[in-house]
């Protein structure tokens, strides 16, 4: 469906309430004025046939050349529905009366009125209604031009109305967008803007769209400030923690060779690559990356990284592809997902490279749901299909690959298996901030 603006969604709210209005008030109007002349019109034939009936009463029914002969009638002679009405009201008044609208042709409608007199004669009136006609039909076109000048009147002017609240409300959804890409800056009032309670009040205060101005630039504050208290935690931890694993490493190449001090060694190393991940993740996270670029040959990069990591790897190339990056960043995504693979997946890894594209592909259960919907979660690996693992691997293979500007994307094959595909930028990006 095509997206509508709310702006012509406003102004077609207020084009069909107008509408409906002129509409309503054209309609009270046409038929107050239609009732009005009505009354008037059976007004003015009663009177006629009242007058003629005095007439009749006074005069002598001998005199043919009288002016009221010709509207003194038989009921017999009178039009069928006056007949009928006429008889309706003889049993209720007397002298009795009625009336009756003759649109028989609408171009020419009359009123017609009619008395009982002495005799059971009827005196009868006709009131030509034809200018009342014309009056109202041209009243019914002075209200269509009168409504159709508001709305080209009104409805401008309720867009530009409108279009100041919806220029607003833009303004907090690129703000939010900005938000969810990673700017955590961005605010609505602009960089600096007070979020504090009493600059909450003095926004909320305004109108709807100004508390949800205020509400978004809350939010990206206290989402700031809990994103940096996290990153302070890691890195002070892992700075921390790297002193005095330094020593203990240093201590256990003292011990006698043995499976214990064999042990001891090993979870140190593993503890050492733990705490070497959470440096790298903290400066990530501090933006503190910059990317080298020269060019590089993809498909022997992605050989020597299969193999710096120990994992027999297929590399499948199409051609000689060659990129301009960051070596040594590229060689850690390849490896970290290349690892990743090989720990919770299943073999053959095989990894594709293609031009400025390289994807590692495992025949195991494939990624998670909550992993393909949410992203890599730290220290998770997100099913214990896939295996236990302290769940960095990922988390550095994406930000590795927002510093050097290539898109990764994880999915899951058709017939099995985990697919990550690195897609590299054919030109340099700007460096970041």
């Amino acid at each position: 469906m095509r997206h509508v603006s709310l702006r012509w969604k406003v102004a077609a709210l207020i084009t069909l309430a107008c509408c409906a209005v002129a509409a309503v008030v054209g309609a009270l109007v046409h038929r107050t004025t239609l009732e009005r002349a009505m009354w008037l019109g059976e007004a003015r034939a009663l009177e006629s046939a009242e007058t003629i009936a005095k007439d009749y009463r006074a005069g002598a029914p001998a005199e043919a050349s009288a002016p009221w002969t010709e509207w003194i009638k038989s009921p017999d002679d009178l039009p069928p529905p006056l007949r009928e009405r006429l008889a309706a009201a003889s049993s209720t008044a007397w002298p009795s009366s009625a009336t009756w609208y003759d649109d028989r042709n609408p171009e020419q409608p009359w009123m017609w009125a009619a008395q009982r007199v002495d005799g059971g004669r009827v005196a009868t009136s006709r009131i030509e209604m034809g200018s009342e006609r014309l009056r109202l039909r041209a009243l019914d076109r002075a209200m269509v031009r009168a409504a159709l000048t508001a709305l080209v009147v009104v409805v401008p002017v309720s867009v530009g109305l409108a279009e100041l609240a919806n220029r607003r409300l833009r303004r907090v959804a690129v703000t939010a967008r900005r938000i969810a890409d990673g700017d955590l800056d961005a605010r609505v009032g602009g960089k600096g803007h007070a979020t504090g309670p009493r600059g909450l009040a003095r926004w909320a205060g305004s109108d709807e769209i100004a508390g949800i101005s205020a509400a978004v630039d809350s939010m990206a504050a206290s989402l700031q400030y809990r994103l940096l208290a996290e990153q302070r935690f890691t890195a002070d931890v892992a700075h921390d923690l790297r002193t005095p694993l330094m020593g203990m490493l240093a201590a256990a190449e003292l011990l006698d060779d043995g499976e214990a001090a064999d042990l001891v060694r090993d979870r140190l190393r593993v503890l050492r690559a733990l705490v070497e991940d959470l440096l790298e993740v903290s400066r990530l996270d501090a933006g503190a990356e910059v990317a080298e670029r020269i060019r590089v040959p993809l498909a022997e990069l992605a050989e020597r990284s299969a193999a710096r990591v120990g994992v027999d790897a297929r590399v499948v190339a199409s051609g000689d592809p060659v990129a301009e990056t960051d070596p040594r960043r590229l060689d850690r995504i390849v490896a970290n997902l290349v690892l990743n693979a090989c720990r919770h997946g299943e073999p053959p890894v095989e990894i594709t490279v293609e031009d400025h594209a390289i994807e590692v592909r495992d025949h195991g259960p494939g990624f998670p749901p909550e992993l393909l919907s949410d992203g890599p979660r730290r220290f998770r690996t997100g099913a214990a299909e896939r295996g236990r693992g302290h769940g960095l691997g990922l988390t550095i293979a994406l930000g590795q690959a927002g510093v050097i500007g290539a898109d990764l994307t994880l999915a899951n094959a058709h017939d099995g298996g985990a697919v990550a595909t690195l897609r590299l930028p054919r030109r340099a990006p700007e460096s970041p901030r």
